[in-house]
């Protein structure tokens, strides 16, 4: 299993929410990582804002 940094995640989590209209999918190809992992970074964050954890 690949390990990426915290400041890698969240990066990619902000490319994924500042392109209107991009599939996770999309994004994740680019930045040639699994469309999975991508999912999972961003139901983090999506838990750490409304205050849950994730």
């Amino acid at each position: 299993m690949k390990h990426y940094p915290a400041e890698f995640k969240a990066d990619a989590v902000a490319l994924y929410r500042s392109r209107p209209g991009a599939t996770i999918n999309s994004v994740a190809t680019d930045l040639r990582v699994d469309t999975g992992t991508l999912r999972n970074w961003i139901r983090v964050v999506d838990g750490r804002r409304s205050g849950t954890s994730a």
